[in-house]
Formats: structure tokens, sequence, C-alpha cells
């Protein structure tokens, strides 16, 4: 459907010498979409059209057009034609929700792409395993190919002073939560490479690399075919657990709960900026201040 002049309600009203502002035509036509008489699809005047019925210059109407965009209402801007409505997001796309929830489906959309690319920065792979079971399962099962995937993957240095998880009452002579934590990243890690790897019997390009930080992520970052970062927070809280040798009390981190958020290039400027410098960031650590990592 193409929104017509004639089908805009009437102009914002200009008294005397003023004019609307950009934010104020914004507002305008973003209550028309709020309100319905602007749908996902359609086509807004043009920018004459608009400049008259608003009775100001074009360059306030690209203004306006560019606030709507960086909030993710409006597509096609620039592109030498009226913009489009954009698609609302799916329902509860917009809410975080836990990583071990968040993660399976963005994982799992990410792998339709004839190439994959996956990089994670996090403590351990605690989450991306079981994320990855959907989409490796499709897999195996021929219902999505893609031809080359390559992953990743930056995990604390095991050389390095953890800021968590440690012991509440400070670190010591071999240390049993530093000494936990490094079995973890390690199993997991040999884990993730191996789930990986099977799919190279369907005729899959894969590659799986892991790099060391010299330093303690303090959130976990995900980025998908350059086209989505989703992060979340580690929350670090006080808890124990038994184990053979008697009970950690630690200052540790839950990450499968942490509540994992989306940015998105498709989603406008904003998100596209946050997903530009979130894989400039990733680059510039895996080429410079890390260090191959051994899974022993």
């Amino acid at each position: 459907m193409v929104v017509t002049q004639e089908s805009v309600a009437e102009n914002v009203a200009v008294n005397g010498s003023r004019r609307a502002s950009p934010q104020e035509i914004a507002d305008v036509l973003r209550e028309r979409i709020r309100a319905g008489d602007l749908k996902a699809g359609d086509r807004l005047p043009t920018q004459a059209e608009l400049a008259d019925e608003f009775g100001v210059e074009r360059g306030t109407v690209r203004q306006a057009l560019r606030i709507l965009q960086e909030d993710g209402l409006l597509t096609n801007v620039s592109k030498g034609s009226p913009p489009r409505i954009a698609q609302p997001p799916a329902p509860g796309r917009d809410e975080p929700q836990p990583t071990m929830v968040a993660l399976t489906p963005r994982l799992t959309a990410a792998f339709a792409a004839p190439h994959v690319r996956i990089d994670a920065a996090c403590l351990t792979a605690e989450s991306l395993i079981p994320a990855l079971g959907e989409p490796l399962r499709l897999i195996h099962a021929g219902s999505i190919r893609p031809q080359k995937i390559d992953v990743r993957i930056l995990l604390p240095s095991r050389d390095i002073s953890l800021a968590f998880p440690v012991p509440v009452e400070g670190r010591g002579e071999g240390d049993p939560v530093h000494e936990r934590w490094l079995a973890m990243r390690n199993a997991q890690g040999h884990v993730l490479r191996h789930n990986l790897r099977t799919l190279r019997s369907h005729g899959i390009d894969v590659s799986i690399t892991f790099r060391a930080l010299p330093f303690t992520p303090p959130v976990k970052l995900y980025l998908l075919n350059e086209q989505e970062a989703l992060i979340a927070y580690y929350m670090v809280t006080r808890r124990e657990e038994s184990t053979d040798t008697g009970v950690l009390d630690m200052y540790d981190v839950l990450g499968t709960e942490s509540l994992l958020f989306s940015f998105e290039k498709a989603a406008g400027q904003r998100d596209a900026a946050f997903v530009e410098e979130s894989q400039k960031w990733f680059d510039a650590l895996w080429e410079t201040i890390t260090t191959d990592l051994t899974l022993s």
C-alpha cells in the first residue's frame, strides 16, 4: 500500500512564523504509526509532500526521517524513493531473556546463512554448548546446510588472576576455585570443538579457533554473521559448591541466567553502530593482545 498525502491527517499547526521542528514532525509521524494510520510496509509521502504538509524545508523533513530510522520505525531511508514503515519486531524479541533461553533461537537463525560466522568472548563455553545443540541437530538432519562455518572464541588465559570466580577468603597456593574454572574452560572447549568438527562429515568447511584473553571479561558477547550482537553482564554472586575435597565458598557468576540483550544492524543506526563497534572491538583483541590458547 502506498500512503498518499490525502491519507495523511491534518498538518502540524504553524502559528505565525514558527515552523515545526524535526522532532515535532517525527513525533507526529510516530503517532500515526502507533495509531495504525501508517502500517508496516506502507510508503511515506515524498519529502516534498511532507515539507509542504508541515510548512518546512526538505532538510527539516530529512532530519525527522533520520530520527524515525534511528528508532527502527523506517526502512529504505535515503534510497532515492520514499521510505517505508518498518516491520515490527517479533513478539518478545526486544525483551531481554536469560542466555539459556535467548541464545539458541538466535544461533539457529544464524546457521541458516551459507557462511556462518560466530565470534564469542566469554568466561567459559557453558552457554554455547547447549545453545548450539539445535542448529547442529538441524544440520545433521539435513534441514539446513551451511557451506562454511567459522567460529572464533576468546576465553581468559590460564595464567592470569581472574576477577571471578575467586575464593571468598582470598587466593592461596593451589587455588581450588581457579583449578575448577580451568578444568571447566578446557573441558567445555574440547566438547565445543568436537561438536562443531562433526559437521565436516556433511562436507561443511568448519574452522574453530581459540585465543586467550589477558583479562577477565566483565560481559559475555556473541557476534553472529556480523549482523547481530548479543551481550549479557556477568552478575557476580557469592555461592558454595560441594566437591570431593570439601566446600568451595566463592564469588562466582551464573552465566546461563544472565539477561541477553540483542542488537541488530537492521534495527536502525544505533543498533547498527553497536554491532559494528562490537565487531571492531573483538577483531582488535583477536589481532593484538590475545595469545594462542591450547586446551590442555
